[in-house]
C-alpha cells in the first residue's frame, strides 16, 4: 500500500460516525448491512450516511453491491488488511510477526459470516 492511500484510509476513519460504521460493518461480516439499517442504528440522517459510506468506499475500507433494489455495504477486508499491513510492516525492527496476527495472509469469509 502506498502512503497516500494509507493517509486516505486513516482520514476516513478519523471521524466518529465513520469509525462507528466501519466497526459495525466489520462485526456484521460478509452479510453486511443496508445504508438505512446503518443510519437507523446510529441515529443518523440517511443522506449523511451516504456521504460517510462513500468516503469509506473510496478509502477501500467498505464495498457495496446491489441485491435487487437494495444496496448492501460490507467491510472491505482486503483493503483493511492492506492498511493494517502498511501500519505494521516495519514493526519491531522489521519483524511484524511479533505483532501477533499475520496480516499478509488473505482473509476468507464464508457466506454464513465465519471469517478465517
Amino acid at each position: 500500500m502506498e502512503q497516500d492511500r494509507a493517509v486516505e484510509a486513516l482520514a476516513a476513519l478519523a471521524q466518529d460516525t465513520r469509525l462507528n460504521v466501519f466497526r459495525m460493518l466489520i462485526q456484521a461480516g460478509p452479510s453486511g448491512m443496508t445504508a438505512g439499517s446503518i443510519a437507523s442504528t446510529l441515529s443518523a440522517q440517511p443522506s449523511t450516511m451516504s456521504h460517510h459510506l462513500g468516503l469509506l468506499e473510496r478509502a477501500r475500507l467498505v464495498r457495496s453491491h446491489r441485491e435487487g433494489r437494495t444496496v448492501i455495504y460490507v467491510a472491505d477486508y482486503e483493503g483493511t488488511r492492506e492498511l493494517l499491513g502498511f501500519l505494521t510492516e516495519d514493526c519491531c525492527q522489521g519483524r511484524p510477526e511479533i505483532c501477533g496476527v499475520r496480516i499478509s495472509e488473505p482473509l476468507s469469509c464464508s457466506i454464513n459470516g465465519n471469517c478465517e
